[in-house]
């Protein structure tokens, strides 16, 4: 290969790595956010699941269910 074409290779391949990087600092930051989402997810998950058991409870007290 001639100089300027090992060059021009070597450009595309610097092009090439540096995207790759970018798309891996995305990657990262958006694996980090759907952390975040998937714990209020589960927080809010396990709020409504004990809201459900309060409602029963006070049914059963007001005596709007049968035991």
């Amino acid at each position: 290969m001639s100089p300027s074409t090992e060059d021009l290779v070597l450009e595309h391949l610097r092009a090439i790595r540096a995207t790759q990087d970018k798309h891996s600092e995305d990657l990262r930051e958006i694996k980090g956010r759907l952390g975040i989402i998937e714990m209020q997810y589960a927080n809010l998950s396990n709020r409504l699941d004990r809201m459900g058991e309060r409602v029963s409870r006070i049914e059963m007290r007001l005596g709007l269910i049968e035991v």
